[in-house]
């Protein structure tokens, strides 16, 4: 697919589109009764969209060996691209058994619909142990990443794939813009230099101050929320898209943003998560990324900045992407504003920091965020998706 030449290069320098045309739809209908099985776990669902619709440029397909043994390794394709992120199907040996390579898999979601088709190329072993401790940096089970590795089988289907077709999202449908449509949205609006912003939290005051930092120098902010599979105890999407919403209507300059959903599912990979996540936006045509304080880290498995570190390890013409870096932001109680230690004089004891983290666990204890947190708006919302009472708010 080709891209306007004043727009951003995606990854690789081609926008993959892996979304079978209407007669290439039926052929693979005609044979679906008839075809070797797969069934695909929430990310797969997810990994198989982003592929075909090229969030993951350029990836066409489920990674073979050569290439995802030089991802867990080296952070780079096999072709010595660079690639953060291992993007696997993986089944036990029972169920890898019968699938020959040369053949066609039928791929079904969870409810057992199909949804798409792997031209199998290639079936191989891995090391489990070996890719998380390269891609997460720890190989404890508690990781919810390393929990994913070492429950899934330990085969690896590689081929390239096709999605039978783009349904609509079924919570978020207005919102849905893939990677093409976002591009031709910033020609529009004349944006020629656009800051991608991650999230899987409510949007809080930290946020919404580095946003607006990165938006003095940017013509746009692509507010890119992540709705595919999360941590249990993360806040459901639903209620997160309502914050945005509302954040939005009141805070922002209603023409310098696009919300749009990133239908990508978590790995909690921090460093290798961050890279990952801005080669996506790429592909989406951003131009900037933000890159916060412990950006997709959880729990204390990697250090605060050590996601804004591992840009450092490659020079600017392979990353292809800005990455903004931000100091951690807090509500400075001496000048009643937001602030980093860049910009303000306070001691320690004067700081409000803030975090998703510190917001969920409020939540669950049935405690509402304070102002310094979030905005009173978004905490009404959070107050009655919760059913945590109102009162709790002056």
């Amino acid at each position: 697919m080709s891209y306007h030449p004043d727009a951003i290069a995606p990854h690789g320098g081609e926008l993959i589109n892996r979304v079978a045309s209407s007669e290439q739809r039926e052929v693979f209908l005609s044979k679906a009764d008839f075809l070797p099985r797969v069934t695909l776990d929430e990310r797969a669902v997810s990994d198989l969209e982003m592929i075909a619709i090229g969030g993951f440029s350029p990836l066409i397909g489920f990674m073979n060996q050569a290439d995802y043994d030089r991802v867990v390794t080296e952070m780079r394709l096999g072709n010595g691209l660079l690639w953060s992120i291992p993007i696997t199907l993986s089944v036990t040996e029972e169920n890898a058994a019968p699938l020959q390579p040369g053949g066609l898999v039928r791929l079904d979601n969870p409810n057992g619909k199909f949804i798409g088709v792997l031209e199998l190329s290639e079936k191989y072993s891995y090391d489990k142990k070996c890719e998380v401790i390269n891609v997460y940096r720890t190989d404890d089970i508690k990781h919810p990443g390393v929990q994913v590795v070492y429950n899934q089988g330990s085969v690896n289907l590689a081929g390239d794939i096709w999605l039978l077709q783009r349904d609509s999202h079924p919570q978020f449908p207005s919102y849905q813009i893939d990677p093409a449509p976002s591009r031709q949205m910033f020609r529009e609006k004349g944006w020629k230099t656009i800051v991608g912003f991650q999230t899987r939290n409510p949007i809080h005051r930290a946020h919404e101050y580095i946003q607006k930092c990165a938006l003095e120098t940017v013509d746009g902010l692509f507010l890119h929320p992540l709705v595919g599979a999360t941590k249990e105890d993360d806040i459901p999407a639903d209620v997160r898209m309502r914050c945005y919403e509302i954040l939005i209507k009141h805070y922002y300059p209603l023409d310098r943003v696009i919300l749009a959903i990133n239908p990508a599912a978590m790995r909690y990979a921090g460093p290798r998560e961050a890279m990952f996540h801005a080669l996506v936006r790429k592909n989406y045509g951003c131009t900037h990324f933000i890159v916060g304080r412990d950006h997709a880290g959880v729990g204390d498995y990697y250090g605060t900045y050590d996601a804004q570190y591992i840009f450092d390890e490659f020079a600017p013409e392979e990353l292809g992407i800005v990455p903004m870096k931000f100091e951690h932001a807090f509500y400075c109680t001496r000048t009643k504003q937001m602030a980093t230690t860049k910009t303000s004089p306070s001691r320690p004891e004067e700081r409000v920091h803030l975090s998703g983290t510190k917001v969920r666990e409020m939540l669950r204890r049935g405690e509402l965020p304070p102002p310094e947190f979030s905005r009173p708006e978004v905490v009404g919302e959070l107050a009655r998706a919760m059913s945590i009472s109102q009162p709790a708010l002056a």
